[in-house]
């Protein structure tokens, strides 16, 4: 009974979703296709559209999934075949000969009994199924999209089909409606015929160039849900829980906070082909880690082997991570230096650079790093701001892959080999910079050229100090003539974010040049070449102490914030 109840549910939310306004960018091709052709084209392009759609999510999926194809493949085959066919119509040679063929394909049967045109039309609905795939609303992504991962059992199948079903059903009644609407002009067919070749192309060329996601994405946020999502009355029934619960999810201990916003308005993208944008309507039935970092963060760079390793685990489990590079620092917004920390950190899973603000923003975010965990129906669920609690994050990574209807795997979880924090660090970071310089003995720092003098000879426990001429700006301060800095520190790693490419700084531990022992991994025999605008090791201890450090910096040389660890 439960079967059939979800398959009646799948069969209107197919219907429904074929009348939805995600399908904008479908109708300009199908409305002029179905009035150009046979009275039988109607159906053939909502049989193809159905058909493709199906195959797209109850089997190809399979195959992408196993051979680890990229899961754009669907997209990009759209993409070519939306493009073969414009061109082709766009030409009436080229149209008459692909009209010729697609009629020696058609059952003749179908023929004699006036279905001209249906054949194409589901050449061309197949076409349109794989663009059509994204449209899928709450419920196919709490049932339909579970294919993908598990086996291909006689439920899933009935589900699936009633979905398609319903599609094919709602398309067929909009084309319908279209064609009388347009049949006024057949007596133009062939120019129109031209028209819809020039759509076709203009749409693969927009659809390449990433715009069809934006375009989903304001429709979803900018018009009512009611009219975004049709169906939505019947996933939040009791009837579609009972039915659908288990798909869900419910009752997995995690709290639901809604849909979470859309990733845009970033800028240049790291690991996607292309480069091009990803969004979260293009990842719904997969699990999604929204990884908020900036590269020269220290707390940042010790959670980034936890995330690499979760995405290495779950990947192909449904696992999509997503790293927000947010920058707080004015060099980090530099695409040159992103690309170099994402290569020396050995990350592979796409990056985008979040410039201004415009993620961080819409999560509300305020820390690096902060991790929020999407399910497969885009909502929030889970959120972890700082360090630690690895473990948790985990568990909740798994319980939403299996909420989704994905297989972990049995076993154990990640294997991850990072630094983690002294429990015995007392002093805190602290900026060079005047907009945010704490901690410092000749506290108020203030903009501006100042000659500090000679460090003092004692300074403050987790106190710092500026010694000789520095420029000092709001974020960081540049040496001048005779910098130095000392910090009396309680901690066991000491870091320093630098700039300045090809300068030096001395090192001093307790009076004494730094022996390599003690030293960070930046420092070797006493000294640091500064070769770029990023986090330095400074001082790595066998073991958390309390020790005074001094640095002597070559003009030039910026600095940002101490940190430790």
């Amino acid at each position: 009974m439960d079967v059939l109840l979800a398959a009646f549910f799948a069969l209107l939310a197919g219907a429904g979703t074929a009348v939805s306004p995600c399908v904008l960018p479908v109708l300009p091709l199908a409305l002029p296709s179905a009035a150009t052709g046979g009275r039988r084209r109607p159906a053939g392009i909502a049989v193809g559209l159905a058909g493709s759609f199906a195959f797209a999510t109850l089997a190809l999926a399979y195959v992408i999934d196993a051979l680890g194809l990229p899961d754009t493949l669907l997209r990009d085959i759209a993409v070519v075949a939306l493009l073969g066919f414009g061109i082709a119509l766009a030409i009436p040679p080229l149209a008459a000969r692909l009209e010729a063929w697609l009629s020696r394909v058609t059952p003749q049967r179908a023929a004699r009994r006036g279905g001209e045109g249906f054949g194409s039309g589901v050449a061309l609905g197949a076409s349109l199924g794989l663009l059509y795939v994204p449209c899928a609303g709450p419920i196919l992504a709490a049932v339909l999209t579970v294919q993908a991962s598990q086996p291909l059992t006689g439920q899933r199948l009935v589900v699936g089909l009633a979905y398609a079903l319903g599609t094919a059903a709602g398309v067929f009644a909009v084309l319908t409606a279209g064609r009388k609407v347009l049949g006024r002009l057949r007596a133009n067919t062939g120019r129109l015929q031209q028209a819809l070749g020039g759509v076709m192309v203009l749409v693969a060329l927009f659809t390449l160039s990433g715009a069809d996601g934006r375009l989903r994405t304001a429709i979803a946020s900018d018009l009512p849900g009611w009219l975004v999502s049709p169906t939505s009355g019947l996933e939040s029934s009791s009837a579609a829980a009972h039915a659908l619960g288990t798909r869900r999810g419910t009752g997995s201990g995690l709290p639901d906070g809604g849909a979470a916003p859309e990733i845009a308005g970033t800028q240049r993208w790291f690991n996607t082909p292309g480069g091009r944008p990803l969004t979260l309507a293009s990842l719904r039935g997969r699990v999604v880690l929204v990884d908020f970092w900036t590269y020269t963060c220290i707390n940042c760079l010790r959670t980034l082997p936890y995330v690499k390793a979760w995405d290495a685990r779950y990947r192909a489990d449904g696992l999509s991570v997503i790293g927000i590079h947010t920058p707080e620092f004015p060099f980090e917004r530099d695409a040159g230096n992103v690309a170099q920390a994402i290569r020396q950190d050995g990350i592979r899973y796409p990056v985008a650079q979040d410039n201004r603000l415009t993620v961080w923003n819409a999560f509300e975010n305020q820390y690096w790093p902060a991790k929020y965990l999407i399910d497969a129906r885009g909502h929030l669920r889970y959120v972890h701001f700082g360090e630690g609690d690895y473990g948790a994050t985990e568990r909740a990574i798994r319980r939403l892959l299996r909420e989704a209807g994905r297989s972990t795997r049995a076993g154990t979880g990640a294997r991850v080999r990072a630094i983690a924090p002294d429990a015995a660090v007392t002093t805190r970071e602290t900026y060079l910079g005047a907009e945010r310089a704490t901690g410092w003995v000749q506290d108020p720092i203030r903009p501006g050229g100042r000659d500090f003098g000679a460090l003092p000879a004692a300074i403050p426990q987790d106190g710092f100090a500026y010694g000789g001429i520095w420029k000092v700006a709001g974020s960081s301060a540049e040496a001048v003539r005779g910098a130095a800095a000392g910090v009396h520190f309680g901690a066991r790693r000491v870091y320093l974010v630098l700039g300045g490419a090809h300068r030096d700084v001395r090192v001093l531990l307790d009076g004494r040049p730094i022996p390599n022992a003690d030293a960070g991994a930046d420092v070797h025999g006493g000294r640091l070449r500064v070769t770029g605008q990023r986090l330095y090791g400074l001082v790595d201890l066998p073991r958390a102490g309390r020790h005074r450090l001094e640095l002597r910096l070559a003009p030039g040389i910026r600095g940002y914030a101490f940190t430790f660890g």
